[in-house]
């Protein structure tokens, strides 16, 4: 049984709906924490502060530091990975090959640009090499995994003759480059811009332009 769970009389585990609450407060708490200060900067008191509970309070729903840590980035990957399922399914049967690419290109500049994934990527490249196992990871199921299915998309686009490709994957690291890339480069070196309206809007321009060079090198 999972630590902090309960069994009810139909034998399903459910966990406290107190320990639920709590952990969403410290993790919310400890992102913001994490941020400011980085992973060897913050300390357990700092994070119980900051979510306004006990130190104890931390300690009953996480072993420690690392597996807070690990949990923050742990839901970054799963929110990866959902949006990078519903990416490929919408693009793959898009009719008008241009207005979608140019939707997938804005809807990457702004979910890249306008969130979390930046700030989260900038503090977990600066912790790689004390978690070089878990950077791997973030890389293949976050990152890595939206070229997948980009690449999965592309090979569909293809088989209907909307896209002349030979390597799906090649192609779409090129298109996620050009979409994003150097407003991604621009963003991880600037932590004044973190979720500025206008850089992003900058950002979703530079996506657009990318679509109409992708075109040119893929479209049959």
């Amino acid at each position: 049984m999972p630590a902090n769970a309960t069994t009810s009389t139909d034998g399903v585990d459910y966990e406290d709906p107190r320990i639920t609450r709590s952990r969403a407060l410290i993790m919310a708490a400890a992102e913001r924490v994490f941020l400011e200060r980085g992973f060897p900067g913050t300390s357990v008191d700092d994070i119980a502060a900051e979510a306004g509970v006990s130190k104890r309070t931390v300690y009953n729903v996480f072993d420690d530091k690392e597996q807070l840590f690990r949990a923050i980035l742990g839901g970054a990957i799963g929110t990866a990975e959902r949006y990078a399922g519903d990416l490929a399914a919408t693009t793959a049967d898009a009719i008008d090959l241009e207005v979608a690419l140019v939707d997938l290109a804005r809807e990457l500049a702004a979910s890249v640009l306008g969130g979390r994934v930046v700030p989260l990527r900038r503090l977990l490249i600066g912790e790689a090499s004390r978690f070089p196992e878990f950077a791997g990871e973030y890389y293949r199921r976050a990152p890595g995994r939206v070229i997948t299915a980009v690449a999965a998309a592309f090979d569909a686009l293809a088989a209907r003759g909307l896209l002349r490709i030979d390597d799906a994957e090649l192609a779409a690291e090129h298109f996620a480059f050009l979409a994003i890339g150097s407003s991604l480069d621009r963003a991880l070196f600037d932590p004044t811009a973190d979720g500025d309206p206008d850089a992003v809007a900058r950002a979703i321009e530079r996506a657009e332009a990318g679509v109409e060079a992708f075109l040119r090198a893929y479209r049959p």
